[in-house]
C-alpha cells in the first residue's frame, strides 16, 4: 500500500510564521510532517524558500493563492510552483461577493482556462470548499456540485475539506468518492459536537475522520494536509496532536 505523506497547512501557523517564518518550518519538520501546504512564502522568493524547505527535509505539496492573483499573475505563480517543486495549485476561498450565481459560472469558465494552462507547465489546479459552497442554486444543484460538475475534470481537480463539508450538513465520504481520482490533496480537519461546531485536533471531535481515511485512500489522495483554522492550544500544538493521531490511524489502517 502506498504510504500518502502528510503535510500542514500554514495558514494555521500564521501567527507564528510572522514572527518567524523560517523557524516556523523548523518547529514543522521536527514535528515529523513530510511538507507543508503554503499560503504565502514569507517575504522570500520561491527559491530562498525552496533552499530553506530542501535543508529541513519538507516537501511543499501545495500552495494556496488567493483567486485575484490566479487571475492577474498565473505565469508567475506556476513559475514559482516549479521552482518549490509543488505539483497543486490551489483556489482556496471566494470573498462574500464573489458567492453568486453570476459568479460561479465566470469561476467555471476561469478554472478551466487556468487548469488547462497549469497542466502545460506540469502542475495541476485544484479547488478547496468551505461550507458556502453547499447553498443550492437554481438548477437544484449546490455551488460546489456546479463547480465541480461543469469544469473539465482533467483540469480541475478537488482539495475538499471535511470539517466545511461536515458543518455544511454533508458526508464528508459521500463527496470524496463521488470523486474519486480527482482528490489529490484533502484536508483533514475535526469538529467539536457541542453546539459551536468549533474547529477541533484529529481525534478530538465528531467527525469520522477514520472513514474519510479509508476513502481517501480509496479515492487516490496524494496528500493528507492537516489545517485548523482556529485552535484554542497553541497551535503547534494543535497540529502536533492531529499529527499524532493521524499517524497512529495510518498505521492502524496499513496493518488491515
Amino acid at each position: 500500500m502506498k504510504n500518502i505523506p502528510i503535510a500542514v497547512q500554514m495558514f494555521t501557523l500564521r501567527e507564528e510564521c510572522a514572527q518567524d517564518f523560517a523557524g516556523t518550518l523548523k518547529k514543522v519538520a521536527e514535528l515529523g510532517f513530510d511538507g507543508v501546504e503554503l499560503a504565502g512564502y514569507g517575504g522570500l522568493t520561491a527559491r530562498e524558500l525552496k533552499s530553506i524547505l530542501d535543508d529541513l527535509g519538507l516537501q511543499a505539496a501545495s500552495s494556496h493563492v488567493p483567486l485575484e492573483e490566479l487571475k492577474n499573475n498565473l505565469a508567475q505563480v506556476m513559475e514559482d510552483q516549479k521552482i518549490l517543486g509543488s505539483e497543486y495549485v490551489v483556489c482556496p476561498y471566494l470573498t462574500p461577493e464573489q458567492r453568486n450565481e453570476a459568479d460561479y459560472k465566470a469561476l467555471i469558465s476561469f478554472l478551466n482556462s487556468a487548469g488547462e494552462e497549469c497542466q502545460r507547465a506540469g502542475l495541476t489546479l485544484c479547488y478547496h470548499n468551505h461550507d458556502f459552497e453547499l447553498e443550492t442554486l437554481s438548477d437544484g444543484r449546490t455551488a460546489l456540485e456546479m463547480i465541480f460538475d461543469d469544469t473539465d475534470a482533467d483540469l480541475v481537480k478537488t482539495e475538499l475539506d471535511v470539517y466545511w463539508l461536515t458543518k455544511a450538513g454533508e458526508q464528508p465520504v459521500t463527496w470524496i468518492k463521488r470523486y474519486e481520482n480527482r482528490s489529490p490533496l484533502l484536508h483533514l480537519k475535526d469538529m467539536t459536537t457541542d453546539e459551536e461546531q468549533f474547529f477541533a485536533e484529529l481525534g478530538t471531535g465528531g467527525v469520522d475522520i477514520e472513514a474519510v481515511l479509508h476513502a481517501g485512500r480509496e479515492a487516490g489522495v496524494q496528500w493528507w494536509v492537516i489545517e485548523q483554522d482556529m485552535c484554542r492550544r497553541e497551535p503547534l500544538e494543535s497540529i502536533e496532536i492531529s499529527l499524532s493521531y493521524l499517524k497512529s490511524k495510518l498505521l492502524q489502517l496499513a496493518g488491515e
